[in-house]
This record gives structure tokens, sequence and C-alpha cells, in this order.
């Protein structure tokens, strides 16, 4: 037989996963309190280029989202992030710290600090994950998360030579409500 606490417990669990099932797409993604999704594509720059001797690196990376900010309602982004890498390779990029502008097409912006960061290579793919907060603007106080896919563009001889310059790939951006 279940206690009177074992069954407050079970209804307080079944209401609860109820209202995170059916909870209306208002309150998954809503404007400026609520989250934020967008997907679209990125190009990365190094300074200096990347070569099989790690170094310290500067990172600059555009991005184009489009991004939706309100359940049925997407706008066009750009997202610039700038980081430093103490130690990149065309082996591994680590920036320990990254800072990205989003500005929407709607005149709002999010400023976001990145401050913990995954790379994996899965099939060929280099996965690197970014995550951090918004520290100002769309989605303040909220915490997001960057993730981009970066296939091989490049010979690998590159890294040999004259070093990477470069890459390009798809992103996606979480702000999470």
């Amino acid at each position: 037989m279940v206690g009177g606490r074992g069954a407050v417990l079970a209804l307080t669990s079944l209401v609860v996963a109820g209202s995170v099932v059916c909870a209306p797409a208002s309150q998954a993604h809503g404007g400026d309190h609520g989250g934020v999704t967008c997907t679209g594509s990125f190009s990365n720059a190094y300074d200096p280029p990347l070569t099989l001797a790690p170094r310290e690196t500067h990172i600059r990376s555009e991005a184009r989202y489009t991004c939706t900010v309100a359940p049925g309602r997407t706008v066009p982004a750009a997202g610039s992030l700038d980081a430093v890498a103490p130690n990149a390779s065309c082996v591994a990029v680590a920036a320990p710290r990254a800072t990205e502008t989003v500005r929407y097409a709607d005149h709002h912006r999010s400023l976001i600090v990145y401050d913990r960061a995954t790379a994996a290579y899965v099939a060929g793919v280099l996965v690197v994950t970014l995550s951090g907060q918004v520290t100002e603007g769309r989605g303040e106080g909220q915490p997001a998360q960057r993730t981009v896919l970066t296939l091989p563009s490049r010979l690998p001889t590159e890294c040999l030579s004259s070093g990477l310059p470069g890459d390009k790939g798809g992103v996606d951006l979480d702000i999470q409500p």
C-alpha cells in the first residue's frame, strides 16, 4: 500500500510531467523572456592560420542565423563571435572564453559570454559546443549553447605549409528559457 506521502509525490510527478509535455509553445519559446532557437551557417577566420604547432590564435566567427523568437515568429539574425585560443592548432582548437553578439532583424540583440567548450571529431566532422550565458539583451540571464559542425573543406597538407586560415559549416544557437 502506498502511504499518503507516496501518493502525493506520485500525483505531483504526474502533474509536473503533464505540464511539461502539454505546455503551450508560447511557454516553450517565448519572446524576450523565453527561449530563442537559431540555425544557420558560419565562417571562421584564424589569425595566425592554424598549423600543426600550437600557438595563441585569435578566432573571428561570422554567423547567419534564422531564429525562432516566439511561436510562429522567425527573424534573420547575424552573429559575430570573438575568442582567443591560447594553444590552437590543426589538431585542437579550444578557447576558454568567447563572446558573441547576435543582432536580430527586429532590432533586438543578445550579448553572449561562453565560458565552457567541448570539441570532438565524429565521423570526420568537427563538433564544437560552446556553453555560457546571455549577459545583455534578448534572453538576458539565460543559459546559451552554440554548436558548430565543421566539414573538412581544405587539404590536410595546408596544416604543414601556410596553415589553415579558416573554415565553414553549420551552426545552431539555443538560448534556453
